[in-house]
This record gives structure tokens, sequence and C-alpha cells, in this order.
């Protein structure tokens, strides 16, 4: 048994590139995406006490975003 084993199997979806802006949001918040992901499940099926997690400021995306872009806007 590996020393980091999860105690889940991992799960694929396609998102595309807005993963990255998710990162970079989910890192701003002092968190993750899997810890915000599984904070949206709960919430969409309606476990007891569960709340829509905390989000950034729109900013931080769009500087994660222009980041990736290598510093170009879109029109």
């Amino acid at each position: 048994m590996s020393p980091n084993q999860p105690k889940t199997p991992p799960r694929q979806i396609r998102i595309g590139d807005t993963w990255y802006d998710f990162d970079a949001a989910a890192k701003a918040m002092g968190t993750e995406r899997a810890a915000v992901i599984r904070e949206l499940i709960d919430w969409y099926i309606r476990e007891p006490g569960a709340k829509l997690p905390a989000r950034p400021e729109r900013s931080v995306v769009e500087a994660a975003r222009t980041a990736r872009e290598g510093g170009s806007t879109r029109p």
C-alpha cells in the first residue's frame, strides 16, 4: 500500500480550460478544487447542513485567465 493512497477512487469529468481558472479560484479561497466540488455535490443532493461554498472575487478568475492566456485579452 502506498503511503498517500486516497480513500476514494478518482472520478473523471471533462471541463476544458475553465478547470485552470477554477484551480486559481479555489487556491485564492485557501482550498482545492476537490474540496469545492465535494461541497457543491453535498449542497446539490441536499445533505443536511450543506451550504454552497464561498466564491472568490471575479477579479481572481479574470487574472488567472489572463495569465493562462499569456496576457492576451479576448475581444
